[in-house]
């Protein structure tokens, strides 16, 4: 990929198989489910991201679906990537959430919160994306040019 940025080492940054991205998130959800409460997830520190259950309604089953995902704080907001762990397409959760901006989350110090969902658009996105750039290293860049489209910046709102 020759317009792929490179990590410090000169070469593109390595995305792990898809196979271990899926059953690494099939793990994240399996501790969620056997630890207690919000023990299988993270905090989000200064220069590090954390860990959030956010659960949506499917845009066709109505059904409530969960996932595990990183993320940063921007004030009051919990803003995170829509990546699909770095593979093509967008991630069924934030369809669901286009089509539907309400829904829950989780983080490690608290209840469930309420919150609506949207895309951060033009200078916004660019000041969240420096903020992620912050906590991956150098590698952001890398990561998303290995894409074929855009990542969207979820920006997640607390709800009244």
């Amino acid at each position: 990929m020759p317009n792929t940025p490179l990590s410090a080492s000169g070469k593109p940054p390595r995305v792990p198989p898809r196979w271990f991205v899926t059953r690494a998130w099939k793990v994240h959800r399996a501790l969620y489910r056997l630890m207690p409460g919000t023990a299988a997830l993270s905090r989000a520190k200064p220069g590090t991201w954390g860990t959030m259950r956010l659960t949506v309604l499917g845009r066709r089953s109505g059904q409530e679906r969960s996932v595990i995902l990183a993320y940063i704080e921007d004030g009051a907001d919990i803003v995170t990537m829509a990546m699909n762990g770095w593979g093509e397409g967008e991630p069924a959760w934030w369809l669901n959430l286009q089509a539907n901006p309400e829904a829950t989350l989780e983080l490690k110090d608290g209840g469930p919160r309420a919150v609506t969902a949207r895309r951060a658009e033009g200078t916004e996105h660019e000041r969240l994306w420096d903020r992620y750039r912050e906590v991956e290293d150098g590698k952001l860049d890398g990561y998303a040019a290995q894409r074929s489209t855009p990542t969207s910046l979820v920006i997640l709102s607390p709800r009244a």
